[in-house]
């Protein structure tokens, strides 16, 4: 007669410990989700300049450093751009100068600093270099006005459907490519200031400011 309490004792126990269980691991994949999303959401936000991005555990790395795959030293790829006008461009096209393209949009605070150097040696070598901003996010107002503001005054082109950067396997920005006078790539970088890319120039193509 003792032991009818004791089975029955344990046949409620067993369906609550099971409870617990599953509401533990219920709790415990919620979580896992929600750190997923969230890593996500901040790896994709490019409008905020203070933003940084887990790159290994325990290893942060500030966003601009160049994180692109070694693009072919073969051509550009074969894509229409836009123009402002509406007008569709291929680069490299029949300018037999070397060529700076450099991938950029207005929300991307290292992009934003490296216009200004851009327009500055643009002025100076311009006329033996060819300079190309190519912009696969903003409208043809955005663009323009976002560069002029930073002294931009060479030939800005629109990516609207990404097939260019894709075909170049570009994902930060900023990104540059270094063609030379044949269309052959020579040589790409990330986020560079003014004076690294008077070096670039020189070393690469023997242009001095």
């Amino acid at each position: 007669m003792t032991e009818g309490p004791s089975v029955a004792s344990e046949s409620v126990a067993n369906p609550r410990l099971r409870a617990q269980l599953i509401v533990l691991v219920s709790v415990v994949v919620l979580l896992a989700g929600g750190a997923i999303a969230w890593s996500r959401i901040a790896a994709d936000d490019g409008g905020s300049g203070d933003r940084v991005e887990l790159a290994e555990p325990g290893e942060y790395t500030e966003p601009g450093t160049p994180t692109n795959p070694s693009v072919p030293a073969d051509g550009l790829p074969d894509v229409d751009l836009l123009a402002a006008d509406g007008s569709t461009v291929r680069l490299p096209g029949d300018d037999r100068r070397p060529t700076v393209v450099n991938f950029w949009y207005s929300t991307c605070p290292p992009c934003a600093r490296e216009l200004a150097d851009f327009a500055e040696v643009h002025d100076e070598v311009g006329e033996q270099v060819r300079f190309v901003g190519v912009d696969p996010s903003d409208t043809v107002d955005a663009m323009e006005r976002f560069a002029s503001a930073r002294g931009v005054r060479y030939e800005l082109l629109r990516d609207e459907s990404f097939a260019f950067t894709d075909g170049l396997g570009i994902v930060a920005f900023p990104a540059t490519l270094f063609v030379d006078a044949n269309g052959r790539i020579v040589d790409q970088t990330g986020a560079i200031d003014g004076d690294e890319l008077r070096d670039k120039l020189t070393d690469l193509f023997g242009v001095t400011a």
